[in-house]
């Protein structure tokens, strides 16, 4: 199960990775007002790596409770290790899609993780209820 824990662990940490690439991707970072600072930036870069820091949040709670879900229904510890893994994966490759505005990639790597999720959500109800 630690493979899943860790894997938590790096989606939790994401976020914090992607608004680092957004605020030192152009001169002049005001911590006063960051969101405004964002807002007003020309680079594309500096705002999809904001975007991605935001969307990375978003998919943070959803991830966590699926691996903890599956957990507690006892799934097969490999099936959780795998999708977490998985899940992993297709986040790294959406933030950096988002940062290189690859839009049709970014959007499957958006849906594999997903999938990951709720593979680990119907995983756990089928344990549950079967």
């Amino acid at each position: 199960m630690s493979i899943a824990y860790w894997c938590i662990l790096i989606a939790a940490a994401l976020p914090y990775a992607w608004v680092v690439i957004a605020k030192t991707g152009a001169p002049g970072y005001n911590n006063k007002d960051p969101r405004g600072w964002v807002a007003k930036q020309d680079s594309y870069r500096v705002r999809n790596a904001y975007s991605a820091h935001l969307n990375a949040f978003e998919a943070f709670a959803p991830f966590a409770a699926g691996v903890l879900m599956a957990q507690f229904a006892l799934v097969n510890t490999q099936y959780i290790a795998w999708l977490s893994m998985a899940f992993i994966a297709c986040r790294i490759l959406h933030g950096v899609f988002y940062i290189t505005s690859m839009q049709l990639v970014r959007s499957l790597a958006w849906l594999g993780g997903l999938i990951c999720i709720i593979s680990l959500m119907v995983l756990a109800a089928l344990k549950v209820g079967g």
